[in-house]
């Protein structure tokens, strides 16, 4: 996939060499080196983006046994590693990054978000009170909203939410977490407003959706919400909802819920028919 480019920078480099031939063999060698980092560079971006995470892991774990004072190596290595799910891992390695003397603000931040996932929150917080206050990004305000939420500083965290939302184009993953931090607090009205925000910034956002359905079935609104669905999303919001009835003691709606489900699913909803099958057994009996 990636040969046009490497040919390129071959033939490139040929052309600069060919027109250098009395040039010295250190000149020679800087000009193969500036050609090899421009491909380099490439590659890594390649590696933080649509490469498996595990393939990324690997290509900058040996990038760095080969060059072990490299910091855009071991930046792609913790990112690679939280990509793959390994956020104790990344954690250690973003320390390392932080506390270099080539480690920046955002370094931190990184380092904090890796403490969350790794559920570090102590950790966490620490890092982030240690970032200056004139870094004021998205990632910064959107993690000191979570541990806000974790210590249930309401106030702290709806304030963080708002300023990250204002930081990013696509807002639609913040007002989501938001919304679950007011269906947390049982304030229902507030988080449906808040999951039909993160739908206008992103309609395919599946967990809003769902989110949406029981923070209205919370409030005894059984009817799906106007939002765009697919047939089978349809089906697992009916069921949802299905749940949320049966929870609060309405039997007969969450039963027709479930019938609903089933019959709405374009295959076969095998958790609601057999929901469905267990709540006819307990009413018969």
């Amino acid at each position: 996939m990636r040969q046009p480019g490497v040919i390129a920078l071959c033939l490139l480099g040929t052309a600069f060499l060919a027109g250098c031939q009395g040039a010295t063999d250190a000149e020679v060698q800087r000009a193969v080196k500036d050609v090899n980092v421009i491909d380099e560079s490439n590659l890594n971006d390649i590696m933080l983006t649509i490469g498996d995470p595990n393939e990324a892991v690997a290509y900058f774990q040996g990038a760095l046994q080969k060059d072990p004072s490299r910091i855009d190596f071991k930046r792609g290595l913790a990112r690679s590693l939280i990509r793959a799910g390994k956020a104790n891992e990344a954690a250690q390695v973003w320390e390392q990054v932080a506390g270099s003397a080539a480690g920046t603000p955002e370094d931190k931040v990184m380092l904090a978000d890796a403490q969350i996932r790794s559920n570090q929150w102590d950790k966490a917080k620490a890092t982030l009170n240690s970032v200056p206050p004139t870094h004021e990004t998205f990632d910064r305000y959107r993690l000191e909203a979570m541990i806000a939420d974790s210590e249930k500083n309401w106030k702290k965290a709806d304030s963080f939410y708002e300023i990250a939302s204002g930081l990013t184009t696509k807002p639609g993953n913040v007002y989501n977490n938001w919304g679950f931090s007011k269906l947390t607090r049982k304030d229902y009205p507030g988080a449906e407003r808040l999951f039909i925000q993160a739908l206008t910034y992103d309609p395919t956002l599946f967990t809003a959706k769902n989110n949406l359905m029981m923070s209205r079935a919370a409030q005894r609104k059984y009817d799906l919400p106007v939002v765009e669905m697919t047939q089978t999303e349809r089906a697992e919001l009916l069921y949802t909802a299905a749940l949320a009835a049966i929870k609060q003691g309405d039997i007969s709606v969450g039963k027709g819920l479930l019938q609903q489900a089933v019959d709405t699913h374009p295959q076969h909803f095998e958790a609601a028919a057999r929901s469905l099958a267990a709540l006819d057994s307990n009413v018969k009996m």
